[in-house]
């Protein structure tokens, strides 16, 4: 047999194994796909000649192993992507009529925002909060403060993406609780948690515990969501904030895909078996103004991902080789001066995940290198992720780049020096080692100084930063939060700590720290009955604290 008798065989077998069965379960959108003058696109443009043997093992056919082209055979044909506008501020009051609003504009999925406080699990009325409630995303103090933020939203129909990782556990549970309350069974409840902390201590910050309770907090994620929450995306493993921190986007895939083996190896170390959770693992990349190599990244992270997943974790199930990804714009793309540019920006951005293959996406806000976004910037941002779907006629073909001499060879180059860095971390022991030996950190460090040597030598044109510069007026029209939110929100905390059953608090928390000391314990059943009975997100995590100690950042220059 011919290479071009085997390339039309193997795509025979695809149309009438991998496609069909999607196509009947889930038909396309329309009938028919053109372009805008009527000539018909093609589900998936394929080589008409060439070496059909290289192209079925790098590229192949979306839907299928290594998944290049794609993790669904009709990508954006069958549906677009899931809209997600990351959203959070002030009380949970304030935070609900922001998600009512852009829900009612065509959003179809939420994505939360806590405030820092939160994320490093204190309370509102901890003097370590003083100052930042409210600031940077919603305050969450007890369930009481959850079941305000999703009041009159279906949580059985809306798939709702959490930005939480030390304490995790406590907003998953507490959601968890706020669903049943609403009378959604678990098994119903659809989303992602982000209980990602290895990316935390190279590059973000907002962690509590060293990384063995950490990673134990999350394995107890994985074991406790497969049973009871089997639709929840229990992890997703970000290379979002690597970015944002100054890395590059080779670094970006590779730091993200050697946290992804890091947590494999400690599911499978309790006991886990490969194909209960790897398909429910998720990633969540940043999208850069590069446009050809983010799509060349998103490729070669989905490659890379496939063959480490089959031939280093000998996973069977299609599904668990499949990297399912979320992806934001870029923030430290937005400038603060001419604001208006950072539309362009972003749209720019946009295109490169939608071309690149994200399951769903954030926009960043026009204004947000000032402030909280208002409304107005909300719409515009989302609009653009509508335009893009509805208007650019990238969604009527299956990764529409593909075949490009440029993009196949710049995917290459990416996927090469990828798995350069993940053989020299293995050979450190793995990604903790090389967090706690200041590896990672230090490539992040390198790479940042270099970007702003070069902007600022002007070697590197940031339009309106250092070219194209204009004399402008302080901004006008910015979101601010109300001076007196902490105020409000500790007075809230004080009135439930006064009106729960103290008693039965203080049970559920001896309870959790003596379930902490023994290893083989999860944690989750622990903690869920803790906030049902309103112990707040501090009360738990100091329990953990006394358990676990805290962890203490490395120091690299």
């Amino acid at each position: 047999m011919s290479k071009d008798e085997r390339f039309r065989q193997k795509k025979q077998e695809w149309e009438a194994g991998t496609l069909k069965k999607v196509i009947d379960r889930s038909p396309e959108r329309k009938a028919e796909f053109t372009t805008g003058s009527w000539l018909p696109s093609e589900r998936v443009a394929l080589p008409e000649s060439g070496d059909f043997d290289d192209y079925n093992e790098k590229i192949g056919f979306p839907g299928e192993y290594p998944f290049t082209r794609g993790v669904q055979p009709t990508m954006y044909r069958g549906r677009f992507w899931t809209m997600r506008q990351y959203a959070g501020f002030g009380t949970a009051e304030e935070s609900n009529e922001r998600y009512k609003y852009l829900l009612n504009q065509g959003q179809t999925g939420l994505s939360i925002a806590f405030d820092l406080p939160t994320q490093i699990g204190y309370d509102s009325d901890d003097p370590h909060a003083e100052g930042e409630i409210g600031k940077v995303g919603v305050a969450i103090d007890t369930i009481k403060d959850m079941e305000i933020l999703f009041d009159g939203i279906p949580m059985d129909k809306v798939s709702t993406s959490m930005t939480i990782n030390a304490p995790a556990a406590v907003l998953l549970a507490m959601y968890i609780a706020v669903a049943e309350k609403q009378g959604v069974p678990r098994s119903k409840l659809i989303g992602t948690i982000q209980n990602d902390i290895l990316k935390e201590y190279m590059a973000r910050g907002t962690y509590i515990f060293p990384p063995k309770p950490s990673l134990r907090l999350i394995t107890n994620i994985f074991e406790y969501c497969s049973a009871e929450v089997p639709k929840w995306n229990t992890i997703s493993i970000s290379g979002y904030h690597i970015r944002e921190a100054g890395s590059t986007a080779v670094q970006e895939v590779a730091f993200t895909l050697a946290d992804g083996i890091e947590y494999v190896n400690a599911a499978l170390k309790v006991g886990m078996d490969i194909d209960s959770f790897a398909g429910r693992l998720s990633f969540f990349f940043n999208a850069h103004s590069d446009l050809l190599e983010e799509v060349a990244k998103f490729r070669a992270a989905r490659r890379i991902w496939a063959k480490i997943m089959k031939e280093k974790f000998h996973a069977q199930k299609p599904k668990s080789m499949m990297l399912r990804f979320h992806t934001q714009t870029a923030g430290s793309t937005l400038t603060a001066q001419q604001p208006d540019n950072n539309i362009v920006r972003v749209a720019i951005q946009t295109l490169a995940a939608v071309m690149g293959g994200t399951q769903s996406l954030h926009t960043n806000s026009r204004d947000e290198a000032l402030s909280l976004p208002t409304e107005e910037s909300v719409r515009i941002a989302l609009r653009t992720q509508q335009i893009v779907a509805h208007e650019s006629g990238i969604t009527n073909t299956v990764d529409p780049l593909a075949g490009s001499f440029y993009v196949e060879n710049l995917t290459d180059k990416i996927e090469k020096e990828v798995w350069n860095y993940l053989n020299k971390i293995e050979g450190m022991g793995g990604m903790v080692h090389a967090i706690e030996n200041g590896y990672v950190q230090k490539e992040i460090q390198d790479a940042a100084y270099r970007y702003q040597q070069e902007v600022e030598r002007a070697e590197r044109i940031i339009v309106g930063v250092n070219k194209f510069t204009i004399k402008e007026n302080a901004p006008g029209g910015l979101l601010k939060v109300n001076p007196k939110l902490q105020e409000i929100q500790v007075e809230k905390l004080s009135r439930i700590k006064k009106q729960r059953n103290s008693d039965i608090v203080q049970n559920r928390l001896s309870a959790l720290g003596v379930a902490a000391k023994d290893p083989d314990k999860n944690l989750m059943p622990f903690i869920l009955d803790a906030v049902k009975d309103y112990a707040s997100l501090g009360e738990i995590c100091n329990v953990l604290r006394a358990e676990f100690g805290e962890y203490q950042e490395s120091i690299v220059l």
